[in-house]
């Protein structure tokens, strides 16, 4: 069999950076002049058509707000001309009419926000582009296998002997085209990733939860030997559940669910539908796009959008919302007070039944009592009392905070009956109510004592 021959040597990769900003253009420019690009620049979107025209270019990064023909309308154009060329949106808003108009007319691939992380910029470039190598290769590839198809039916025409090599053969090809496409959709995992942290950005640290979403999320579909594609949606869907939010102000986008006024409750009961829809026009985020959708249904049929109940709700959105209430009742973003993980898991057993499927809650604690170190719920000896059932001897295994967040105790201390009648006090005198976690240490044994 004729051997397939290495891809020409790739010349160096032509991007094109589009913005009616000299200065923008400047920096971006400095900031490739010690990678191996070519680099063009346009200030307007016409002008960006032109140098087109006249050149082959694998990637356009585009501004979104500009005079004239705005980014969006600029990729659509690029992408109905050009389809191969790589389209990036670069704004300084968080517009979602936007992105959602540049992600339907123009496919776009990616999208940044300004002021953006040279890092970050850089490592996306380089990602668009190595995929784009990969779909010239595999194009290239599929081309050779359809000629030596042709070659084949050609030379060995009527002779059943060689059938069994050329079946082989094309088996081999076959396995090739499905390695190559598997490599795609990692591309695709590995996009929404980036794409959520830099979403991600507009938040401060404490309210950052995509990142803590898709570990845990991993984590139980290793413990529980999910199949690669169930993983790989879960996964995107945890990167990218909040999407629709983008466009929220940044004092909705940091309140607890609870405390948001009337017409801010409709606007939050509609991100999941926002979320889908942007997402809908990329084939492979089809199946997490419908996982996001629907997690913030419950159990008993009064989530949202679509009220669906018990079974009616997907299996990946039953532990989709269990991941995101974990850690958004952790980040203050359910309730007005932070709870720790150990309340948090309590809260989300509480409302087994109710809120979450019954089956599930008990698989998903133990797999975060696994995962994280300051779980410690399923510790057999660990017990939440309130602080009127508290007595000396007793060790404090958790920080415990006021509402407000101070520390009153560290984890380790010994409770005396001073202590204990302290806290009561300080209780009362807050209003609060505080869940302590402690354990209870074994009574000695006075036969032992007296033996020794």
């Amino acid at each position: 069999m004729e051997q397939l021959q290495p891809a020409e040597p790739v010349q160096r990769p032509s991007l094109l950076l589009v913005d009616d900003e000299a200065s923008i253009l400047s920096s971006l420019r400095r900031l490739l002049r010690s990678e191996p690009y070519e680099v063009l620049l346009a200030e307007s979107g016409a002008r960006a058509l032109e140098i087109l025209a006249e050149r082959p270019v694998d990637l356009v990064l585009s501004d979104a707000r500009m005079p004239g023909m705005d980014g969006a309308a600029l990729l659509a154009r690029v992408r109905q001309l050009y389809p191969a060329t790589r389209r990036i949106l670069l704004t300084g808003y968080a517009d979602l009419d936007t992105i959602v108009k540049a992600v339907n007319d123009g496919q776009i691939h990616q999208y940044l926000s300004k002021p953006w992380n040279d890092e970050e910029l850089l490592l996306i470039l380089r990602q668009a582009l190595a995929l784009q190598q990969a779909e010239r290769e595999l194009k290239r590839l599929q081309q050779r296998v359809l000629e030596h198809n042709s070659e084949l039916k050609a030379s060995n025409a009527n002779l059943e002997k060689r059938v069994a090599a050329r079946t082989a053969e094309l088996q081999q090809t076959a396995d090739m085209l499905d390695l190559a496409y598997e490599e795609l959709k990692h591309s695709y995992v590995t996009a929404t990733e980036v794409f959520s942290l830099l979403a991600n950005l507009r938040l401060p640290a404490n309210k950052q939860t995509n990142r803590k979403l898709i570990e845990l999320v991993r984590a139980y579909c290793k413990s529980h030997n999910l199949d690669e594609a169930e993983s790989r949606d879960l996964a995107m869907a945890a990167a990218l559940y909040n999407i629709g939010k983008l466009s929220w102000s940044d004092a909705m986008l940091m309140a607890p669910a609870d405390l948001l006024r009337h017409t801010e409750q409709a606007r939050y009961r509609s991100y999941p539908e926002q979320s889908e829809s942007v997402l809908l026009a990329l084939e492979p985020m089809q199946d997490a796009a419908r996982l996001i959708l629907h997690h913030q249904e419950r159990w008993d049929g009064s989530g949202f959008p679509q009220r669906l109940k018990g079974e009616a709700i997907p299996w990946g959105s039953r532990l989709l919302k269990l991941a995101v209430d974990f850690i958004e009742l952790q980040c203050g973003l359910v309730l007005e007070r932070h709870l720790n993980s150990d309340e948090a898991l309590l809260f989300i057993r509480k409302y087994a039944g109710r809120l979450y499927d019954p089956e599930l809650v008990e698989p998903f604690i133990r797999v975060c009592a696994d995962y994280l170190s300051d779980v410690t719920l399923e510790d057999p000896t660990v017990q939440m009392l309130g602080t009127r059932e508290l007595h000396a001897g007793m060790v404090l295994r958790r920080n415990l905070n006021a509402d407000n967040g101070m520390l009153l105790l560290n984890a380790g201390k010994v409770l005396s009956e001073l202590l204990v009648q302290k806290l009561i006090a300080f209780e009362a005198m807050e209003g609060a109510k505080y869940s302590v976690f402690v354990s209870v240490p074994e009574p000695a044994n006075p036969q032992t004592r007296e033996g020794g």
